[in-house]
């Protein structure tokens, strides 16, 4: 007696959802140019043919899997930080929440932060990623000031959360690396190197550099 395979009685979402975690871990492996589609097959389970018709190209089946995980990072940021919070406290959730998807997605973020920028192609994808990440730092920075009577220009705002961005991200790098490494512990340490700095600014506190 046959009976049809069972990939066969999946539904399309699950089959999906499994064929983007087989690719995850073989580009975070191998990098984008390297990967097979053979090998992304076989450690999904299925057939070369069958991701081609869910998923398109390698190079389309890379960008789907930097949507679903820049998706899952930026969702887990929002749904950790609530407006109503001081700004300390919404920056510090936030941080935790974002070392946490890195604590628990390291191939998702090897492949976010190592192979994408790596990989010409998708320069802009991450581009636009990390561009909505400053806005919501931006946004943040803003409301604190506003709450403490200041405002600062638009362009001051983007420089330092590109600045809190690049460091949070380098960081993040640093603990893939370190699978012993704590995650929420790391987004203490960042805390601190931000916040004092984001503490000073709130009160209107700058350096200069000086005179000559």
């Amino acid at each position: 007696m046959s009976s049809s395979p069972t990939f066969k009685r999946l539904p399309r979402a699950v089959r999906e959802q499994q064929m983007l975690d087989a690719a995850v871990k073989v580009f975070s492996r191998r990098g984008f140019h390297a990967a097979s589609m053979d090998e992304i097959a076989d450690d999904a389970g299925i057939s070369k043919p069958m991701v081609y018709a869910y998923l398109g190209t390698k190079e389309e089946l890379f960008i789907a899997c930097l949507h679903r995980e820049g998706t899952r990072m930026m969702e887990a940021i929002a749904g950790a930080v609530a407006p109503d919070l001081p700004a300390d406290e919404r920056l510090w959730r936030g941080l935790r929440a974002f070392f946490g998807f890195v604590g628990a997605h390291r191939d998702g973020w090897a492949v976010l932060y190592r192979q994408a920028r790596a990989s010409q192609p998708f320069a802009a994808e991450l581009a636009t990623m990390r561009g909505r990440l400053v806005e919501v730092v931006a946004g943040m920075l803003d409301h604190a000031l506003r709450a403490e009577g200041r405002e600062v220009g638009a362009t001051d705002l983007e420089v330092v959360a590109y600045a809190l961005v690049g460091a949070t991200e380098s960081l993040a790098d640093w603990l893939a690396d370190h699978p012993e490494a704590d995650p929420e512990k790391t987004a203490t340490r960042m805390m601190n190197v931000a916040w004092m700095g984001a503490a000073q600014l709130l009160h209107g506190v700058t350096w200069h550099p000086p005179a000559t």
